[in-house]
Order: structure tokens, then C-alpha cells, then sequence
């Protein structure tokens, strides 16, 4: 099959090359053009479902989302929006921001799948951070930022936190997404007002930072279950609420919204945590919770 240019280019080496590899893959390469943005070489092409996956570093599947997209493509019947894909090696085709039109294909029993191949593998990073971006809600957004951060982690073992602050958009992500791994009902949302003034992508290469990163989670996790300690024992006394967490760090955190020089990481946690485990709950009554809560929103997963 003839791949269509443009009559007035010819097509970069990477794309033809990419093409032929389509080819040798069962695939059919359809037209090789330039994006209009960037001017960058790009592959339109239908590839055999079984040679297709999502990236393993995005967010996790919406069985809700990928049902309502698989009854719209059948309602209409035809599948109108291509997927971009990027192909680590030969055989393997991933898509970073197609997760969901993949599996309705794949209920629909489709043969192939229409997209844009991207010869530059590393784009996937960047198209993923549109992704988080995206994503639904705090545990999705820093579960896909931990998955991409383990994926340079064997991609990138030259590079760090640092080279990829726009692909992460944020550093405590980073460590909230540790968290998330580690307990998928954590609560995420009232820390992140802390983690947000605080945390902040280190230097170093990302086998060097993950032990940093991993202790930083740590310290968290220890404040959470200080919290949870005096959380248990407001609730003894009755006081129920769902403000409760939020209400306890307010009182606990070592930042003031007026102070313009911030302790570290370090030394806010270990202060949080101070202060979290000498919380005197006899202190506390419902009303000031309520109050409290009438001034922000509860923190929500």
C-alpha cells in the first residue's frame, strides 16, 4: 500500500521508517503529514487491535466512562475520534490518552484501530500530562504521576524530578501518589493544602530521589495515623463530623498563611506530627467543628 504524503514533501526518515515497521506489524500505514503546530512528522494508520495497549504508567480504567463511550460509538456506529499511539519497540503499540475508546473497540469486537502514530516514544510523557491534567479527581491525578514517575524511573535512569516538572505538574503528587499505591482510600485531600506549600521536586536522578520520595510518603503516613488516633477519639466523645480531619490539621499545622519563609519538608512534618499527637481532644467541642466548617469545604476523594 502506497503511503500518501503531501506532493510537495517527502517524509522523514524516523516516519518512513515507522511505516514500513506498521507494515512488518500486520498494520496499514495511511498517510505520513506534518502536525500543524510544531511542523513535527506524524503517522496516520490503522493497527491490529491485539497489538495495541494503554500505557502501563496512566490512570486507571472508568468502567463507567468506557461503557457510555462503547454505547455512543455503537448508537452512531462508526468510531469518529482516533487514538495517538507511540511504539517502545517493535510489535507493541501504546496509547497514552486512548485507554477508554481501546476497550470500547475492543466490546465492540473491532478488527483494528484507527490512529496517529507518533515516532518520538518519549511524546507519551508529554501527552500524559494532559492526561493528569484530566484525570477526575487528586487519587487519579497522583496515581498516574507515581506510574509515570516508575516508568522513567527504567526509561530515564539518567534524568530526575527536575526534567520532568511539566510532564509531573506538581512534586507533592509525587508523594501522595506513593500513598495512593500503598492504600487506594487515603486521604489524600487534607494534606494536600500542606504537601502543596512544602514539597518540591528534588534534585538528582530519579534512582537517587525515590528513597527521598519514599520517605517523604512515609512521614505523611505517620501524621495520617496520628490524625487518625485523635480523629478515633473525637468520634468517642461523640463528635462526628466530616470536617473532623481538616478541622485537627488547621489547628496542628505548623504554616501560617501569613508567613513568607516556609520550614522544609522535614521540619513541617515533624512538627505536624508533634502537634497532632499533643491535640488535646478534651478541647474540642462540635460546634467549633461546624463553625469551622461553615467557612471551607471538607476535603473530598
Amino acid at each position: 500500500m502506497a503511503l500518501a504524503v503531501h506532493p510537495d514533501e517527502r517524509p522523514a526518515p524516523a516516519v518512513a521508517a515507522l511505516a514500513a515497521q506498521v507494515q512488518a506489524d500486520g498494520g496499514r500505514p495511511l498517510a505520513a503529514y506534518r502536525e500543524p503546530v510544531g511542523g513535527h512528522w506524524q503517522l496516520f494508520a490503522l493497527l491490529p487491535i491485539d497489538k495495541v495497549a494503554p500505557t502501563p504508567y496512566q490512570r486507571d480504567l472508568s468502567p463507567t466512562h468506557a461503557k457510555r463511550l462503547q454505547e455512543m460509538v455503537k448508537k452512531i456506529d462508526r468510531f469518529v475520534d482516533p487514538i495517538v499511539l507511540v511504539s517502545p519497540q517493535p510489535g507493541v503499540y501504546w496509547t497514552p490518552n486512548g485507554h477508554h475508546r481501546l476497550k470500547a473497540l475492543q466490546k465492540l469486537k473491532a478488527d483494528w484501530v484507527p490512529a496517529i502514530v507518533i515516532p518520538e516514544t518519549e511524546v507519551a510523557f508529554q501527552i500524559l500530562a494532559l492526561n493528569t491534567e484530566k484525570a477526575h479527581n487528586l487519587k487519579e491525578k497522583s496515581l498516574e504521576v507515581i506510574r509515570m514517575y516508575r516508568g522513567l524511573l527504567e526509561a530515564e535512569p539518567r534524568k530526575g524530578e527536575q526534567d520532568y516538572a511539566f510532564q509531573f505538574e506538581a512534586a507533592h503528587l509525587i508523594t501522595l501518589g506513593l500513598l495512593y499505591e500503598a492504600n487506594k482510600r487515603f486521604a489524600g485531600g487534607a494534606f494536600a493544602p500542606i504537601l502543596r506549600r512544602v514539597d518540591a521536586f528534588l534534585p538528582g536522578t530519579f534512582a537517587k530521589t525515590l528513597p527521598q520520595r519514599e520517605a517523604r510518603a512515609e512521614a505523611v503516613r505517620a501524621a495520617d495515623e496520628a490524625l487518625g488516633r485523635v480523629v478515633a477519639e473525637l468520634k468517642k466523645r461523640g463528635i462526628r463530623h466530616p470536617f473532623v480531619k481538616n478541622y485537627v490539621l488547621a489547628r496542628t499545622t505548623p504554616l501560617s498563611r501569613a508567613r513568607k519563609t516556609l520550614p522544609s519538608f522535614d521540619a513541617t512534618f515533624e512538627k505536624l506530627l508533634a502537634a497532632i499527637e499533643a491535640f488535646d481532644v478534651a478541647a474540642v467541642r462540635y460546634q467549633d467543628v461546624q463553625r469551622s466548617a461553615l467557612m471551607a469545604i471538607p476535603a473530598a476523594e
